[in-house]
């Protein structure tokens, strides 16, 4: 398969994935994809797994900050290979006022080649790596931030939208 992993200083490749967010206390349900984000600047971060320690560290730094992303008039977007279900669960459990998309079938990260091999419990697994795009209103990715430290990541991504944006 040929690889379409998004690069600096070009276009973010096509995406459509089922997506899940709270609206005046209602989830909403629909693929979303990067046409729904045109206009606007975008952070998409990728992330392994729903309600693991440090993937409830990423995503709350984003939550808090989300209001100051906000001002600065940049979308939040996160994406796992978590269900919907999950989503759902994940995002009232953490308040979170932003969409996660759900990769399920691993399509999107296989694609923008965000699939790492590792070892968990001596056991070899592949999972998502933590990388985070981010994407100016025409839909050009401006930085790519790999392999990130959840602690703080948040507040490293904000500082670049500001700088970028």
């Amino acid at each position: 398969m040929t690889s379409l992993a998004p690069q600096e200083n070009q276009v973010l490749p096509a995406f459509s994935l089922p997506a899940v967010w709270r609206e005046n206390e209602a989830f909403v349900e629909r693929a979303l994809s990067n046409v729904d984000f045109a206009g606007k600047p975008l952070v998409l971060f990728f992330y392994p797994k729903d309600a693991t320690c440090g993937c409830t560290v990423e995503v709350c730094g984003f939550r808090d900050l989300h209001s100051q992303f906000q001002s600065l008039g940049v979308s939040i977007a996160g994406c796992s290979r978590d269900t919907i279900g999950a989503h759902k669960r994940f995002i009232q459990s953490q308040s979170l006022p932003f969409p996660l998309l759900s990769d399920k079938d691993r399509a999107v990260a296989r694609q923008w080649n965000l699939l790492v091999h590792k070892t968990m419990y001596g056991k070899p697994v592949t999972g998502t790596s933590r990388d985070t795009f981010l994407v100016d209103a025409d839909g050009k990715v401006r930085r790519i931030m790999k392999k990130i430290t959840p602690l703080g990541h948040a507040q490293e991504v904000l500082q670049a939208a500001r700088d970028l944006f």
